[in-house]
């Protein structure tokens, strides 16, 4: 009994001892202008255990460095997604999509064509 006592214990603790406490990802996020940045790097950085969230208006990157002890890739996108942002994983309800500003309807073609005339950061 003890020695799977200790196996058992030897296996959780190599579980934890693998997780990063800086650990980095890139995600794609959709959206178009500055807004759109500062509400995808809030709801990123709002979620426990992130530490760094910088989104990229002309490729769509999100770049995170974030502690795996205390949050994952998914709780991170779904928070993402609740304030209207597509993540390639995980789409916004139509609910949180609609609530985005006007301009930052980024499903919507004209909207695109808008913000590439404007150039990557637009005033918005």
């Amino acid at each position: 009994m003890k020695k799977i006592l200790v196996i058992a214990l030897l296996m959780v603790g190599t579980g934890l001892w693998a997780q990063d406490k800086n650990a980095k990802a890139t995600l794609e996020v959709d959206g178009v202008c500055m807004m759109c940045k500062k509400r995808i790097e809030k709801a990123s950085l709002q979620t426990k255990g992130v530490k760094s969230a910088v989104w990229n208006v002309d490729t769509h990157m999100l770049s995170l460095i974030f502690d795996e002890r205390k949050t994952d890739l998914k709780t991170i996108q779904e928070n993402v997604a609740a304030v209207g942002h597509d993540t390639h994983e995980i789409k916004a309800t139509d609910e949180a999509y609609n609530s985005v500003h006007p301009c930052c309807k980024y499903r919507d073609e004209k909207v695109q064509d808008d913000h590439k005339n404007e150039g990557s950061g637009g005033g918005h």
